[in-house]
């Protein structure tokens, strides 16, 4: 589990196998605190406030960026 907060661009980074991915959550969600909870490529996005599921992804590894219609 990892606490983060997005970013100006609606996005949060992740590294996983030594390289960085941008996940895109969109710009509705800039500043809002989150919790990542990752289980190898399942990765899970929570509202840090509420709870609430803002999105849920398996991780492309070969694309640097995870667009939020991607999967």
């Amino acid at each position: 589990m990892r606490h983060d907060t997005v970013d100006a661009g609606g996005a949060v980074t992740l590294r996983h196998d030594s390289k960085l991915h941008h996940i895109g959550l969109g710009r509705a969600h800039k500043g809002k605190p989150i919790k990542l909870l990752v289980a190898d490529r399942d990765i899970r996005i929570l509202d840090a406030r509420t709870g609430e599921l803002i999105r849920r992804l398996i991780l492309d590894p070969s694309r640097d960026y995870q667009p939020i219609g991607g999967s």
